[in-house]
């Protein structure tokens, strides 16, 4: 026993010694720091933005130098290594000169010098200090494409280029953001940017406590307009490079972003769960709540399921077929458009189109939707026009007649209007993509509303470990 007391004693004492060497390694570098920065002051009173203004400006130097000093400290065994295996022949080798290397961190520039082995068998080479540390090939590392990346995704790239240089004093241009945006996003599914099943009962469970009955889940479902130009304006055209610069040959167009929102209702209050916009056909949307479906993130035991849409027939196409259980409402105040059009039609800007529209809502929402659509009927155009949107309105309401008992609807708790998926529709599609100015490639749009879509489910964590993963992989 007491050997045993006395070995742990000396690896303690070891322990503690490194310690206190690195400590006192970082407090000189903390006050090399502290040179600088009173070298920079001036000798004059200061004022709280000087001394603000001057720590700030080197602040990276301080960082930067104790990130540097830990790796030392931590990795010597791998910076002194002489041998090494080959790790597919497993050879033995010898390390060769130390090969310095700088790389850009959000704490600043690291140099590393470490040693380099090289398998002439196998033709492979190898740093063993930056597969430890996990070093990116590049010079700047993950950390800085994260958070570079993280702001792209809000403002334009030229905005975010000069933003991120000016709040992390590492220089990024456009173009490079652009790239990691482009690489990070690569491939991305809805699945990819979907938060997990537990993270969804956690959700729920939140939103269901104290309450009699199962929450709202809202499926909202509908389509926004963004800026694009075809692939065709791609590049430069041929001999383009001896005259002087035109104005762009090809033709701008609207695609529609099609996209759902999951959310549930808590009281006045939207809790959100998971969006997925994309230029797509509704096809492809259909797959993408299939796949939501099937990998069972839907809690449709523990939450009373409503889809709220406009119209569309595409939209209910993919609801009976997936959720046919599910409340399905029209949206109320789509349904009022259809009112306004034939008031306005047929009796003009009046106070007796307004009167009309008013009556009608309210039978509406009493439940009262064969007498309303009766009253269609019995309607004596006063024009061609009126003929046309009365016809179009009694074709729609009668359509869609059972998602239209309204006053029911909101005994249950449910929501009558789209404000969920408009106001999804506006900051993840409208906030970053209808800026003055931008057309977007139908491909570049998509992997910028894949990432914002992982933003607001709050899973870009998530999607930036991917990226990692395969960085480091390969």
């Amino acid at each position: 026993m007491g050997c045993a007391a006395e070995v742990i004693s000396l690896a303690d004492v070891r322990a503690s010694r490194q310690h206190q060497a690195l400590r006192r390694e970082l407090h000189e570098r903390f006050d090399q720091w502290l040179d600088q920065v009173e070298g920079q002051l001036p000798d004059a009173k200061l004022t709280l933005a000087q001394v603000s203004e001057t720590i700030l400006g080197l602040r990276q130097a301080l960082t930067a130098g104790v990130a540097q000093t830990m790796v030392a400290h931590h990795y010597q065994d791998e910076l002194c290594r002489t041998h090494l295996n080959c790790e597919t022949c497993q050879r033995p080798l010898k390390a060769r000169p130390a090969v310095p290397r700088t790389v850009e961190t959000l704490v600043g520039a690291i140099a590393l010098e470490r040693p380099y082995f090289y398998c002439r068998h196998c033709q492979r080479g190898r740093y063993p200090l930056d597969d430890v540390l996990e070093v990116h090939t590049g010079r700047l590392q993950l950390d800085v494409h994260q958070a570079a990346i993280d702001l792209a995704t809000e403002v334009p790239y030229e905005t975010a280029s000069s933003l991120f240089g000016r709040l992390s004093g590492i220089a990024v241009s456009s173009e490079r953001l652009h790239t990691f945006t482009t690489q990070v996003a690569q491939g991305l599914s809805v699945l990819d940017v979907a938060p997990s099943r537990d993270e969804i009962d956690q959700r729920v469970a939140r939103v269901a406590a104290g309450r009699f009955r199962r929450p709202v889940l809202v499926l909202g479902i509908d389509g926004a307009y963004v800026p694009s130009r075809p692939d065709s304006a791609r590049g430069r055209r041929p001999g383009q490079a001896r005259y002087r610069a035109r104005r762009a040959r090809w033709r701008h167009a609207w695609y529609e972003a099609k996209g759902f929102r999951f959310y549930l209702l808590d009281g006045d209050r939207i809790v959100h769960l998971l969006s997925w916009h994309q230029v797509q056909s509704d096809d492809d949307l259909g797959k993408a709540l299939q796949q939501i479906k099937e990998a069972g993130l839907i809690p449709e035991d523990t939450v009373r399921l409503c889809v709220l849409g406009d119209g569309a027939d595409w939209i209910w196409k993919h609801v009976q077929a997936l959720f046919p259980d599910a409340c399905q409402v029209l949206d109320y105040y789509h349904c009022s458009e259809y009112l306004h059009k034939v008031a306005y039609a047929h009796y003009g800007h009046t106070l007796q189109a307004l009167e009309w529209v008013e009556a009608t809502l309210t039978r509406l929402y009493q439940g009262q939707v064969g007498a309303v659509l009766g009253g269609l009927r019995r309607m004596q155009p006063t024009s061609d026009e009126a003929a046309k949107a009365i016809d179009n309105c009694w074709v729609h309401l009668h359509e869609h007649r059972r998602r239209t008992h309204y006053g029911t609807f909101r005994r249950g708790g449910y929501p009558l209007g789209s404000g969920g998926i408009e106001s999804s529709n506006k900051f993840i599609c409208h906030v970053r993509l209808k800026r003055s100015g931008a057309w977007w490639y139908e491909a570049s749009s998509n992997q910028m509303l894949a990432l914002r879509c992982a933003k607001y489910n709050g899973t870009f964590d998530q999607v930036f470990a991917r990226y990692r993963r395969e960085k480091m992989g390969a």
